[in-house]
């Protein structure tokens, strides 16, 4: 597939999954009252981590792999059959430990460990095509998602509960999966399954899961923190602002995601830079145009969108959307040094992400849910402009010791 075609096809698939997510969200906001969709929030927040885990443990070593022959093909293969076995590993004992718990978050619980493979492996299925270059099946497959999940949802009534959302929205995924595993195993059939590589020590997405660990799902669970200690409202409320900015936040993991196989057509480190430069400018001011429109959104659209939990979410835009514009440039930055070098960017995910977790908590205390955004978003200021000099220091001594090459192949077969 010629590059052009590949980029626009990416970018497509990007936008139909960022549309996907934040329809899910919108469309629980709706069916649900305000405790019903904080209860649903935190679930999916759940769901939202462990997401995060699985994709930096087997996706994100997956995509810097480099060429298309059998054994990137095997790895594919292999990747996708050890989230379907992690998954059911992890959802399974889940679900048993939450059906003796009793409340309606507990319940929906339940239902999230049993769809767990059914979501986390048609995600896993979206890297494999990223790796192989073949975006337009995974562009394919996501249609798909979208349409069963926007059909599943209008099915549903006004008042249905967090459980049977959580259930109504993980099998949804299932014809997604399973056109994904066809188109997947025509294209490596034959290949070889290697399941031990994924748990060597030296595989990357140990690595990358500890990155993943103290950048994203540190904060929010800080927010499931402060939810149960202070407010349980203050889940529903940051989590229906951020609901809002959904394409965006997409849009950021995959471009640390699904960025590198589009970079690294590109002839060297030094375009490959500017590029991602580039895309933080964009990034940054599509973040900020969406924050001034929101917040000129009349309020009748404004709680056509989210119910109830508009009002509070609202009251938030001016914090969340500096957050996001601060988040595209920090994500970039992050994605320009995973490609000149995986293993630098573990060091700055690890004090600005805590950092990030002491202004949320400063920032509950002195000012409640306003606050705290606030603080979210000092923190991704920090990050930014760390990972930006991070980048300018390993450009300005490009000839300096930066570890083995950047091969998800490599690092996974040390012994």
């Amino acid at each position: 597939m010629r590059a052009r075609t590949a980029i626009v096809c990416s970018v497509a698939d990007q936008g139909v999954a960022a549309l996907t997510n934040i329809l899910v969200l919108v469309a629980a906001a709706r069916l649900s009252t305000v405790d019903g969709f904080a209860r649903f929030s935190a679930v999916y927040l759940v769901f939202t981590v462990l997401l995060g885990v699985f994709g930096a443990y087997t996706g994100q070593p997956l995509v810097l792999r480099r060429g298309e022959g059998e054994e990137t093909r095997g790895a594919c293969r292999s990747a996708v059959l050890f989230t379907l076995l992690a998954a059911g590993a992890t959802g399974l004992p889940l679900a048993a430990v939450c059906l003796l718990l009793p409340g309606d978050t507990a319940h929906a619980l339940v239902m999230l460990g049993l769809v767990l493979p059914i979501v986390l492996g048609q995600d896993t299925l979206r890297y494999a095509f990223s790796t192989l270059h073949l975006p337009h099946l995974a562009l394919l497959a996501d249609l798909v998602r979208l349409l069963g999940v926007l059909g599943a949802l209008a099915a549903q009534s006004y008042g249905a509960g967090a459980a049977r959302l959580v259930l109504v929205w993980g099998l949804s995924a299932l014809p997604a999966l399973l056109l994904s595993a066809a188109l997947l195993h025509r294209r490596t059939a034959g290949t070889p399954v290697r399941l031990r590589v994924l748990l060597r020590r030296g595989h990357l997405g140990r690595r990358f899961v500890v990155e993943f660990g103290v950048g994203n799902a540190t904060s929010q669970l800080s927010v499931l923190g402060l939810g149960a200690v202070g407010n349980p409202l203050v889940v529903g409320a940051l989590r229906g602002a951020t609901t809002l900015f959904g394409p965006l936040n997409v849009l950021f993991t995959s471009a640390t995601s699904f960025g590198p196989p589009l970079l690294g057509r590109l002839a060297d480190d030094r375009r490959r830079v500017r590029a991602t430069a580039a895309l933080a400018a964009v990034l940054a001011a599509t973040a900020a145009t969406w924050a001034v429109t929101l917040a000129l959104l009349p309020d009748p659209a404004g709680r056509h969108l989210l119910g109830d939990t508009w009002p509070t979410a609202a009251a938030l835009l001016p914090a969340t959307g500096s957050q996001y514009a601060a988040m595209a440039v920090g994500t970039c930055g992050l994605l320009a040094l995973r490609i000149l070098d995986p293993r630098t960017t573990l060091a700055v995910q690890v004090v600005f992400s805590l950092l990030a977790v002491v202004f949320l908590t400063a920032g509950y205390a002195l000012a409640g849910v306003p606050g705290a955004a606030w603080g979210l978003c000092l923190g991704s200021v920090c990050k930014a402009v760390a990972t930006w000099i991070r980048v300018a220091r390993l450009r300005r001594n490009p000839g300096q010791p930066s570890g083995d090459p950047v091969s998800a192949g490599a690092a996974g077969s040390r012994p």
